[in-house]
């Protein structure tokens, strides 16, 4: 290119445009004295094209050409190359270098880097060198200043004395500075020597050498470490590395120490492929001080999609002793493992069947259950069901099921089941009604039986009719539904006295459960039946918005003739056991069951459920639950449950900002039945715009025999540089019913 075709001097507008800013990365504050604000940060990995062949454009308000082939140009200029930008107050092309040297108000500006300094000279092969330049990284917004910048033509960057920062300008919450950073834009990694950590102006960390990430992509390194402490462990610190080995697997090694016991090691595994993912987690405590022993924890996951209709999901998990989760688990949820499921499960699906194959196996962890009430063993478990409809109403189903149970005490045995059923489906605007028939067959082949037969068979027809109305009634801008149902089933009585229980239980009864022709959940038992469930529910819609303001339902079933087949242990659904007072005769009704939810005032919510005994006079169980949540990072839960004979518990649990960027934390649930606290947590959170901290304590029930723990965790993540707080959030969201993690405080500059 010759200097002619180069150069253009012809003073414009565009000439004396201001320079690109280097914004602040949350708000609009700037590093440069300017109204632009820099485009948004890009999450697509910076793409290098070859820049070098394309013309260079030189605008300029007039020039000097020397016989040498220099043209001093005078300011404003401008250099344009594609997306590369160049502006001076005063510049200097050499025509046999094709450089330009500039001085005086220095921008530059690509895809990927913005920076203003004093001095600098500039390629258009993209290499380039400037002095004293205050810089912006586009990918992740990151910025900083530099004593000299030096840029290549394959987009590293090397700096010198150098200050760099994620936080936005003039409120550096963290800062780096080290020696010389080399930057590879290409891998969006910066690596820093000599390097010093500045946290609210204190000095907390040197390395001589330290990598970090300059953009969204994954970057292998090390997390920051996490601090806590336990009553049965003592003090724990952690210190967690990501090693991310390829786009589609990555690992997470944690090593720590704790106090009481010694070292520890965790590991997390990841991976992804174009028809699985899974992860293999485990945690480590080798030679435990207090245990005397090696201990840990092994969980692996996985799912396979071999074609669009087959499915492998696997779960595996082990534990070395029953006591680990007391000693390292987080919260009564964790303490109370009681068992420990590993499980292969292939599915076929398609438009009219799905065949489930099952493999599953447990681990006891609770030892003070008894051999002979522990999970049997399904190997295997084959699950096969079918359905067909035709446009006329008419639908067949069927399932089928065979599974060998296998445990090493009482009696084994292979359980078949198969259940055919043929209906008719009559639905018109407002009403709808679904009689159906059906056969159920139940056989066993059974070993280890100390008395009694080896092999049963039961049979037995079933009928049910499901009917059901709709009413709605415009009360303006509301809409008003009534929707009554009645389901009858029948099923005869066979006596199965002599059939054993592998795997059924009786449900609580509740409004989904009311609606069901089988009281059981299992396979183990024809359940007989000739009874008909009366319910109803009424809504209440906002028109304008599609808002529920209320819904409500009640339902009971009644008995024509009383249920006769039980489990071992009586625990008919909703059939309550008389009262000494009253007489023996089986109530001829189930219990009244009811829910309430109600959303009609501003951002207050009630959720009601009540199973209640017509015939004692008596609620079986109770959950209510009020809640108030004006926006997703503030809410507010007062709880209260009761299951007869088994817990009374109040709870409140509240997330709330307060002070600016302050975020308060808590929950209890109290037993009103033991007057004593069996799990609580409070915390606190300061969340700047590159800034956060977190503090946790706990106090829960960690123990069977009701033994108490109290721990507490803190935790510091540095925007830009780190993150931490997935699994603080998922805790809290799953302690605090209806906590979002959206930050509250996302809007506060």
């Amino acid at each position: 290119m010759s200097l002619a075709a180069a150069l253009s001097l012809a003073a414009s507008a565009d000439a004396g445009a201001p320079p690109p800013c280097l914004a602040d990365t949350c708000g609009a504050a700037a590093v440069c004295p300017s109204d632009q604000v820099a485009k948004p940060v890009s999450k697509t990995p910076p793409m290098l094209p070859d820049l070098s062949g394309l013309p260079v454009e030189i605008e300029s308000a007039g020039a000097e050409v020397t016989v040498r082939g220099e043209a001093r140009l005078k300011g404003p200029v401008r250099v344009q190359q594609g997306p590369r930008t160049l502006t001076a107050g005063e510049a200097t092309y050499q025509d046999s270098t094709r450089s330009v040297d500039v001085s005086e108000a220095v921008t530059y500006q690509d895809s990927q880097l913005t920076l203003a300094g004093d001095t600098g000279t500039w390629n258009p092969n993209g290499t380039g060198e400037f002095k004293n330049a205050d810089f912006l990284l586009s990918q992740r917004a990151s910025h900083g200043h530099a004593a000299d910048i030096k840029l290549s033509a394959d987009g590293k960057l090397a700096l010198t004395d150098v200050s760099y920062t994620a936080c936005p300008a003039g409120r550096p919450d963290w800062m780096l500075r080290a020696g010389r950073v080399d930057i590879e834009q290409a891998t969006q990694e910066g690596t820093a020597h000599d390097m010093t950590l500045d946290v609210r102006g204190i000095p907390v960390l040197y390395l001589p050498l330290m990598s970090f990430p300059v953009g969204d992509a994954r970057k292998s390194g090390f997390l920051f470490p996490m601090i806590g402490e336990t009553s049965t462990s003592g003090l724990a610190i952690a210190t967690p590395y990501y090693w991310n080995l390829a786009p589609n697997y990555d690992a997470t090694l944690t090593p720590g120490y704790l106090s009481l016991r010694g070292a520890t090691l965790g590991s997390e595994f990841r991976f992804l492929t174009d028809n699985s993912r899974g992860t293999v987690e485990s945690d480590w405590i080798p030679n435990d001080i207090k245990a005397n022993s090696d201990r840990g924890y092994f969980k692996f996951g996985e799912r396979t999609d071999f074609s669009p209709h087959l499915r492998l999901d696997t779960n595996l998990a082990y534990v070395t002793d029953s006591h680990y989760f007391e000693d390292f688990g987080s919260g009564s949820d964790a303490t109370s493992v009681t068992y420990l499921q590993r499980a292969a499960r292939l599915t076929y699906l398609d438009d009219h069947w799905q065949i489930v194959g099952l493999i599953d196996q447990f681990q006891t962890i609770n030892l003070s259950i008894a051999p002979i009430d522990r999970p049997y063993n399904r190997v295997p478990e084959v699950d096969v069901r079918g359905h067909w409809n035709d446009d006329t109403g008419f639908g067949a189903e069927v399932h089928a099921q065979a599974v060998d149970f296998v445990r090493g005490i009482g009696v084994q045995g292979l359980r078949g089941r198969f259940d055919p059923t043929v209906s008719y489906t009559w639905r018109t605007p407002g009403a709808y009604l679904i009689p159906s028939i059906g056969y159920e067959t139940l056989a066993y082949a059974l070993r280890n039986v100390d008395s009694g037969p080896t092999s049963l068979s039961i049979s037995a027809p079933k009928a049910s009719v499901d009917a059901g109305l709709e009413f709605e009634r415009d009360h303006g801008t509301l809409l008003q539904s009534l929707e009554p149902r009645l389901l009858y089933s029948y099923v005869p009585f066979r006596d199965q006295s002599n059939a054993p229980v592998f795997d059924t239980a009786t449900p609580d009864l509740n409004t989904i459960q009311l609606f069901k022709t089988d009281r059981y959940v299992g396979g183990d038992r024809l359940a007989d039946e000739n009874q008909l469930a009366i319910g109803a529910t009424s809504r209440l819609v906002d028109l304008a918005s599609g808002r529920q303001w209320l819904s409500a339902t009640l339902g009971q079933i009644y008995y024509f003739t009383p249920p006769r087949v039980t489990l071992p242990t009586p625990t008919v659904a909703g059939l309550p056991t008389p009262a000494p007072t009253t007489s023996v005769t089986p109530p001829n009704s189930s219990d009244i069951v009811g829910q309430l939810d109600l959303s009609a005032y501003q951002n207050w919510n009630v959720a009601m459920g009540e199973v209640w005994n017509p015939h004692n006079h008596r609620a079986d169980l109770t959950e209510i639950l009020v809640r108030y949540q004006p926006a997703p990072g503030k809410i507010a839960n007062i709880g209260y449950r009761f299951r007869r004979d088994l817990l009374e518990q109040v709870e409140g649990s509240f997330a709330w900002p307060v002070a600016g960027r302050w975020n308060l934390y808590a929950r209890e649930v109290y037993s009103l039945q033991d007057h004593a606290t069996t799990d609580a947590f409070a915390g606190f959170e300061y969340q700047a715009c590159c800034f956060r901290l977190r503090f946790l304590t706990r106090h829960y029930v960690s123990t069977f025999n009701g033994d108490h723990n109290t721990s507490f965790t803190l935790q510091v993540e540095l925007n830009g540089l780190s993150s931490v707080s997935g699994r603080s959030d998922a805790f809290l969201q799953q302690a605090i019913r209806g906590y979002s993690s959206a930050n509250p405080n996302s809007g506060i500059p």
